[in-house]
C-alpha cells in the first residue's frame, strides 16, 4: 500500500487516489450484466465521460503493475485476477423456449 501511495505522489500521470478509484471503476464494470456490458460496446456509455473510463482504468493498473516493485505487483495482480474472473465466467445457459 505505502508503494502504491508513493507512486501516486511522485508519477506525473497519477493523483493521489487514482489507484483506487481504478479498482473501484474496474470492479463496478466487471460487475455489470452481459446486457448492460454488451449494450456499452454497442452504444457507449455517456457516464464514462465525467466518471471515467473503466477500459481505461483498467489499463492504468496494468500499467503500474510494470512500476511496482515483484510483491507489490503480485498482490495487485491478485486483486486485479479476482476482478477479471468474475468479467470471464460464462453466461448461464438458455433455457428450451427462451430467446
Amino acid at each position: 500500500m505505502s508503494e502504491i501511495f508513493r507512486l501516486e505522489r511522485t508519477r506525473n500521470y497519477l493523483q493521489p487516489g487514482d489507484v483506487g478509484a481504478a479498482v473501484r471503476l474496474w470492479r463496478n464494470h466487471v460487475g455489470r450484466s452481459e446486457r448492460e456490458l454488451w449494450h456499452d460496446y454497442e452504444w457507449g456509455n455517456a457516464h464514462w465521460y465525467c466518471c471515467g473510463s473503466p477500459l481505461e482504468a483498467r489499463a492504468l493498473l496494468d500499467t503500474l503493475t510494470s512500476a511496482l516493485s515483484r510483491r507489490s505487483a503480485r498482490e495487485l495482480h491478485l486483486v486485479i485476477d479476482r476482478l477479471d474472473g468474475f468479467r470471464n465466467r460464462p453466461s448461464p445457459p438458455y433455457e428450451a423456449g427462451e430467446g
